[in-house]
């Protein structure tokens, strides 16, 4: 195991050991306090012949829809989009919304087109799930990629088909969440669910808050109900809340990913007493190729002797010295990372000696292999 992975897994170890309290606003959220996703689909039109071909029928009659509003009449057939294309559009429209807000959106290629370097969003309207217009999209595009080709020559960087506009869309209505339930509750849901961390937020909020009777309803959920029900009363309950310290609560895991040996364990993580015993046989095999070169007299007497060439191959086996490892009652994965880090076990090695003592019992946690 490298010095680097070592230090990484030793610092995050020190830092769960020693949890720290944590704001109520970095462990949940409160139910009705999230974001709504919308999307359209419209035009890229100033493309410099990058566009979609005439296989996309979409697009063409797109573009022929588009011609018949401001009065020209081209059907499809008769439509030439190599400097059009055919793309959909979408946005993240954030919990509270107010008309004329601008946001970020992302635009992406649906046809063939090649590439929308350059090329200009028409007006789009932006759809909810309930088929309302929320937002509308126009501008030039931010591209993070390009592609050239010529006779069979290719260069490409990143992904010239998908590209944003920040503050491209305006939004149309206002969106505010709905907090308080029907029969007046207020309901905070934590982003890892968790019995006893539950339990340490309602207690939080009784002991520092007034006129808030906070019940752990499940390992996810924290149900209050206030007793000033008005807006500005919700508003002010809600900032008090999210201000307190709660020390959050995990289950013992150990992350061990097999591509690139990290290994990252919590502070919680026990092993029980075990002895460990790590060895290697090494093989090794070399080849060599000896020329047989007959005498002279043995050309005259059969013609048909050659030179031959025979292959000799050497065979070693040695096996290395069996290293011991025993920890006591007690002991952290940092600890045993140490210990294996002295006999010079590869970060394979291990990976693989977590696995067995799990399967022996001695791991206290949750290992899980990526």
């Amino acid at each position: 195991m490298s010095m680097r992975t070592l230090t990484v897994l030793l610092c995050c170890l020190a830092a769960a050991t020693t949890q720290a309290s944590v704001r109520i606003k970095d462990l949940g959220r409160f139910d009705g306090v999230r974001e709504n996703v919308a999307v359209g689909y419209g035009l890229v039109v100033g493309l410099a012949g990058t566009g979609d071909s005439q296989r996309s029928a979409a697009t063409l009659q797109s573009v022929s829809n588009m011609l018949r509003e401001f009065g020209v009449n081209v059907s499809p057939e008769n439509v030439t989009a190599r400097n059009v294309a055919a793309v959909m559009v979408t946005v993240n429209l954030p919990s509270f919304l107010r008309a004329g807000d601008k946001l970020d959106v992302n635009v992406s290629s649906m046809g063939d087109a090649s590439s929308l370097s350059g090329g200009t969003l028409l007006v789009t309207p932006l759809l909810g799930t309930n088929r309302q217009v929320y937002a509308m999209a126009q501008g030039p595009l931010s591209v993070g990629g390009y592609k050239f080709e010529q006779n069979g020559t290719l260069k490409q960087k990143n992904h010239p088909t998908a590209g944003s506009i920040p503050e491209g869309a305006i939004a149309e209505r206002n969106l505010a969440p709905v907090m308080l339930g029907e029969d007046g509750q207020l309901e905070l849901v934590l982003n890892q669910p968790d019995f006893v961390t539950a339990t340490r937020v309602a207690s939080a909020i009784n002991a520092h808050i007034g006129g808030a009777s906070a019940t752990a309803i499940d390992a996810g959920r924290v149900r209050m109900y206030p007793t000033k029900v008005d807006s500005a009363g919700v508003v002010s309950l809600v900032a008090a809340i999210e201000t307190l310290l709660v020390e959050p609560d995990a289950k013992a895991r150990v992350v061990v990913n097999e591509r690139t040996g990290t290994i990252v364990s919590g502070g919680y993580v026990a092993l029980s007493a075990v002895t460990i015993t790590q060895g290697d046989i090494r093989v090794a095999i070399t080849q060599r190729y000896l020329v047989s070169q007959p005498t002279a007299p043995v050309f005259g007497i059969n013609p048909g002797v050659r030179t031959a060439v025979v292959p000799e191959s050497d065979v070693d086996v040695s096996e290395s010295e069996l290293h011991a490892v025993q920890l006591q009652q007690g002991a952290t994965i940092g600890e045993l990372v140490s210990a294996l880090r002295a006999i010079r076990a590869s970060t394979r090695d291990v990976i693989a000696i977590l696995q067995g003592i799990k399967r022996a019992g001695a791991l206290h946690g949750e290992l899980i292999i990526q």
